[in-house]
Protein backbone atom coordinates (compact mmCIF):
# COMPACT_ATOMS: atom_id res chain seq x y z
CA UNK A 1 0.00 0.00 0.00
CA UNK A 2 1.28 3.39 -0.73
CA UNK A 3 0.58 6.41 1.43
CA UNK A 4 1.44 9.76 1.29
CA UNK A 5 1.74 11.53 4.87
CA UNK A 6 1.97 15.73 5.80
CA UNK A 7 5.24 16.35 7.08
CA UNK A 8 6.54 19.82 8.43
CA UNK A 9 9.81 21.43 6.82
CA UNK A 10 12.24 21.89 9.57
CA UNK A 11 15.07 23.49 7.43
CA UNK A 12 15.48 24.11 3.79
CA UNK A 13 19.14 22.53 2.45
CA UNK A 14 20.62 22.60 -0.81
CA UNK A 15 19.34 21.09 -4.19
CA UNK A 16 15.55 21.43 -3.94
CA UNK A 17 15.30 19.34 -0.49
CA UNK A 18 14.27 19.75 2.88
CA UNK A 19 15.05 18.07 6.08
CA UNK A 20 11.45 17.21 7.66
CA UNK A 21 10.13 15.60 10.93
CA UNK A 22 8.10 12.24 10.51
CA UNK A 23 7.04 11.38 14.22
CA UNK A 24 9.54 12.63 15.78
CA UNK A 25 12.44 10.91 12.92
CA UNK A 26 14.27 13.58 10.68
CA UNK A 27 14.41 13.27 6.81
CA UNK A 28 16.07 14.32 3.63
CA UNK A 29 12.87 14.51 1.33
CA UNK A 30 12.88 16.85 -2.45
CA UNK A 31 11.23 19.52 -2.65
CA UNK A 32 11.80 19.57 -6.44
CA UNK A 33 7.77 18.84 -7.37
CA UNK A 34 6.63 22.18 -5.07
CA UNK A 35 7.46 25.86 -5.41
CA UNK A 36 7.73 28.75 -2.39
CA UNK A 37 7.96 25.72 0.56
CA UNK A 38 9.37 27.80 3.83
CA UNK A 39 10.33 26.24 6.61
CA UNK A 40 7.51 25.61 8.75
CA UNK A 41 5.03 24.86 6.02
CA UNK A 42 3.44 21.14 5.58
CA UNK A 43 3.84 19.29 2.60
CA UNK A 44 2.38 15.71 1.48
CA UNK A 45 5.46 13.54 1.16
CA UNK A 46 5.48 10.52 -0.98
CA UNK A 47 8.17 8.26 -1.17
CA UNK A 48 10.71 10.79 -0.15
CA UNK A 49 9.17 13.61 -2.56
CA UNK A 50 7.09 16.30 -1.39
CA UNK A 51 3.91 16.02 -3.56
CA UNK A 52 2.16 19.54 -2.65
CA UNK A 53 1.80 21.80 0.05
CA UNK A 54 -1.05 21.68 2.64
CA UNK A 55 -2.91 23.72 5.47
CA UNK A 56 -1.72 23.60 8.54
CA UNK A 57 -4.92 22.57 9.99
CA UNK A 58 -5.52 19.73 7.36
CA UNK A 59 -2.07 18.47 8.26
CA UNK A 60 -2.71 18.23 11.79
CA UNK A 61 -6.00 16.89 10.95
CA UNK A 62 -4.61 13.94 9.10
CA UNK A 63 -1.71 13.27 11.48
CA UNK A 64 -4.35 13.02 14.70
CA UNK A 65 -6.18 10.26 12.68
CA UNK A 66 -3.10 8.48 11.79
CA UNK A 67 -2.35 9.07 15.59
CA UNK A 68 -5.90 6.95 16.35
CA UNK A 69 -5.36 4.52 13.94
CA UNK A 70 -2.38 3.57 15.40
CA UNK A 71 -3.77 3.61 19.06
CA UNK A 72 -6.41 1.26 17.28
CA UNK A 73 -4.14 -1.17 15.97
CA UNK A 74 -2.65 -1.26 19.52
CA UNK A 75 -5.89 -1.96 20.99
CA UNK A 76 -7.01 -4.90 18.81
CA UNK A 77 -3.11 -6.32 18.95
CA UNK A 78 -3.05 -6.89 22.74
CA UNK A 79 -6.72 -8.42 22.56
CA UNK A 80 -5.40 -10.63 19.65
CA UNK A 81 -2.82 -11.76 21.70
CA UNK A 82 -3.74 -15.29 23.16
CA UNK A 83 -4.48 -16.16 27.06
CA UNK A 84 -2.25 -18.03 29.04
CA UNK A 85 -5.18 -20.68 28.99
CA UNK A 86 -5.73 -20.51 25.31
CA UNK A 87 -2.39 -21.73 24.65
CA UNK A 88 -2.94 -25.64 26.46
Amino acid sequence: MCLAIPVQVESLLDNDEALVDIGGLKKRISLALVDDVCVGDYVILHVGYALSKIDEDEAQRTLALFDEMQALQEELGASLEPDEGDRQ
